[in-house]
């Protein structure tokens, strides 16, 4: 009897949804690290209104954590999937260690198909906060654990190195990709199989950890448009409701990096991906489109001072910083500027030049590029107030059915419990016991 009034609760939350709401499938974007400067900038080079920026309804939103007011990705990521706070590196559960569930794990257990797209590893923070929990954003090989034993449905990224022990970060000997089959996934490795795949359930890794840079991949590593393509065509064929999360991963990377030129690239990429869902939505009205991000990263200025900005000279760089600097010694000046004037149209002083070779050797890794990436910016007129996150509140974009409720000031706690209301369905720690399988 308990079994058959569970089943009748779940026909009569569907028909309330279809009822009263009007919203039946949800597509969540978020641009890691993206700002409203950084959507500008974009816009700024490419020169047009970019997709994103046509929605009917704009809101802003806080970001800060439960123990900082410049969040990280995993306590961002985890109030955008559960709606509540959490410390900086915690995954999927409050800050005494308490276990709650995400929003897709709650429409999961009414039998909606869910999926995650990312550009990084898919036990990185933001697409782990849509399944996983842990204390640790870095235990990645507990997400994977935690990903393959969960009710996702598609899953598509980087990162099979956290899945396997030969050839891959495992130290325990498990083979996850074998256990995923065995849960019922299939597994793809390359954009070839991704074009041609026509079924159901679905691990798709295109390598063993982030996807290359948007500006850079080629080959077998599908863009982010292409995933969500066939994502929505295996989500949608039976009619029956979906949510997806589409992350943007590297843009936060980029703008870590100070790197102008590749926050543009990564920005088109993920709006070239909106353009994708908004064509959806022309045919399936009963469908929201949220965009938004979890933080702002860099501080980006669009003006260092005299009211100049010159979109026009980024408009003409040809690679990013990291690029520039994994091929080139700075060590051997002449070669280095020459490449720097070939590729970026830009003539180095002999500050810029002390400056990175004084990078070169910082103990940090990621140095060097980052002052490149600073430098060309500023050649640009393009200000950064660090290479890390800020607290600046962010932008979110709606389109579609619902869409008119992502507006105003709001907390990133607000999104996925509106999104929830809207599609019948309710968001707390006593929703259902979620167990994690650490």
């Amino acid at each position: 009897m308990k079994k058959y009034f569970s089943l009748i609760l779940v026909l009569f939350v569907s028909i309330l949804v279809l009822a009263n709401f009007g919203v039946k499938n949800v597509i969540y974007f978020i641009g890691d690290g993206m700002g409203i400067n950084q959507v500008l900038l974009a816009s700024y080079i490419e020169g047009k209104t970019l997709n994103m920026m046509k929605a009917p309804y704009i809101g802003l939103i806080t970001t800060y954590s439960a123990n900082s007011l410049v969040t990280d990705s995993a306590a961002a990521g985890t109030a955008l999937a559960a709606g509540f706070k959490t410390n900086n590196g915690m995954i999927g559960m409050l800050p005494d260690g308490t276990v709650i569930p995400s929003l897709f794990e709650v429409v999961a257990k009414y039998g909606v198909r869910t999926g995650i797209i990312s550009t990084s590893r898919v036990t990185h923070a933001t697409p782990g906060a849509f399944y996983g929990h842990v204390k640790s954003r870095r235990d990645e090989n507990t997400l994977a654990e935690q990903l393959v034993n969960s009710d996702l449905y598609l899953v598509m990224g980087g990162g099979w190195r956290n899945f396997v022990a030969t050839g891959g970060k495992r130290k325990d000997g498990k083979d996850l990709i074998a256990l995923a089959k065995k849960k019922g996934f299939n597994y793809i490795t390359t954009r070839s199989e991704l074009m041609e795949y026509n079924g159901g359930r679905l691990l798709a890794l295109f390598s063993s950890s982030h996807l290359s840079a948007a500006s850079e991949r080629a080959g077998e590593q599908p863009m982010l448009y292409e995933m969500v393509e066939k994502a929505l065509e295996i989500l949608s064929k039976d009619g029956e409701p979906f949510f997806l999360m589409v992350e943007g991963s590297q843009i936060d990377w980029e703008s870590h990096g100070n790197d102008a030129y590749g926050v543009w690239k990564e920005v088109m990429e993920f709006d070239k991906a909106i353009g994708v869902a908004l064509k959806f939505l022309e045919t399936h009205p009963d469908t929201l489109i949220v965009i938004t991000a979890d933080h702002e990263t860099g501080g980006l200025g669009l003006s260092t001072g005299g009211y100049a900005l010159y979109a026009d000279m980024v408009r003409k760089y040809q690679k990013t910083a990291d690029w520039m600097v994994r091929n080139y010694d700075v060590e051997n000046k002449e070669e280095f500027k020459a490449t720097v004037k070939k590729f970026f149209g830009i003539d180095l002083t002999e500050n810029d030049m002390a400056r990175l070779k004084e990078a070169k050797y910082s103990s940090n890794p990621y140095m060097l590029g980052n002052t490149l990436g600073r430098i060309l910016s500023e050649k640009a007129r393009i200000g950064w107030t660090t290479y890390d996150h800020t607290a600046a509140p962010i932008p979110v974009f709606a389109f579609g059915a619902g869409a008119e409720n992502f507006k105003g000031f709001m907390d990133n706690t607000d999104i996925p419990r509106i999104i929830a209301k809207l599609a019948g369905y309710s968001l707390s720690r006593e929703t259902f016991v979620v167990e994690s399988s650490k």
